[in-house]
């Protein structure tokens, strides 16, 4: 049989000591699932979050046990998505706002072999200051015209052996690194979050920012430009509305005959024209 365990490891021991302590601090618990996150994305975040974020990475048995024990509102909903490795996001901030923050902070990074590429790869033409030998193969196999000048190996012309969103091949990838090409957009997303008692899922968290801005832009027009039909008068639309009114008394003003020193010209203009109409039916008329 086996006996419970009383003692355990002092990492994980203080990754549960942690999430005890750390959620009582903040407004909003955040979960990222990290399958498929490399170290190097996080650290740049941690950088440039410093302050405003902690970041908690733990397993998950070690936080769903240390979960339960708190009595927050909705926390059993986030040590329910506890699957696999996860890192836990703790803020005083807008979840939503930590979504767009973390997009913003995406980075490039070395290929590996099946990554999909995020970009054209362009391999510009340059010395590559690689010696001759095995892999000038690994130019030719990836479809990169090379020359030997000098001692080393030289990339003839620019070239693309791979387009975006195209699968990037394990050879290629490992002769990218070489060059320090970094085809790969990386970044993190929020799986899940808690603010205050409530959930919000993974698709309720992604805000388009640009589109927003549009909507925004769109909605203020038409509110200024019903406030203009209406002669609501705002600060934003008093020019438009005094212009359009001005715009309308001078058309009643020449539509009536009533002189003004702004429509006198105009009203005379219309009189002669309506007079030599009436002087050409005149003429049409009596000829007939």
């Amino acid at each position: 049989m086996h006996e419970n365990r009383t003692i355990y490891p002092k990492r994980k021991a203080q990754m549960y000591q942690q999430l005890l302590e750390i959620p009582k601090k903040y407004k909003v618990i955040a979960l990222v699932k990290i399958s498929k996150v490399r170290a190097s994305q996080i650290l740049p975040l941690r950088k440039a979050l410093k302050g405003e974020v902690e970041f908690v990475c733990v397993k998950d048995r070690v936080a769903q046990k240390a979960l339960e024990k708190l009595n927050i509102p909705g926390i059993k909903g986030i040590s329910e998505e506890l699957t696999g490795q996860c890192l836990f996001i703790f803020t005083n901030m807008s979840p939503f706002k930590l979504n767009v923050l973390l997009a913003k902070n995406k980075i490039m990074m070395a290929a590996r072999g099946g990554d999909i590429a995020s970009i054209d790869i362009v391999v510009p033409a340059k010395n590559t200051g690689i010696a001759p030998g095995p892999m000038l193969t690994e130019f030719k196999e990836a479809g990169i015209p090379t020359k030997i000048d000098q001692g080393t190996i030289w990339i003839q012309k620019d070239t693309t052996p791979v387009k975006k969103g195209e699968v990037i091949k394990e050879k290629l990838a490992a002769l990218l690194g070489k060059l320090d090409i970094k085809p790969v957009e990386a970044g993190i997303s929020l799986y899940t979050a808690l603010e205050e008692g409530l959930k919000y899922a993974e698709k309720e968290l992604i805000v388009d920012v640009e589109q927003i801005r549009k909507e925004f832009a769109q909605f203020h027009q038409e509110a200024v430009s019903l406030s203009i039909e209406i002669a609501y008068i705002t600060a934003d639309n008093i020019k438009q509305i005094i212009g359009k009114a001005a715009q309308q008394a001078r058309s009643v003003s020449i539509e009536s005959g009533f002189m003004t020193g702004e429509t006198k010209e105009q009203i005379l203009q219309k009189a002669v024209g309506q007079a030599k109409a009436l002087s050409n039916k005149t003429k049409n008329y009596t000829a007939s």
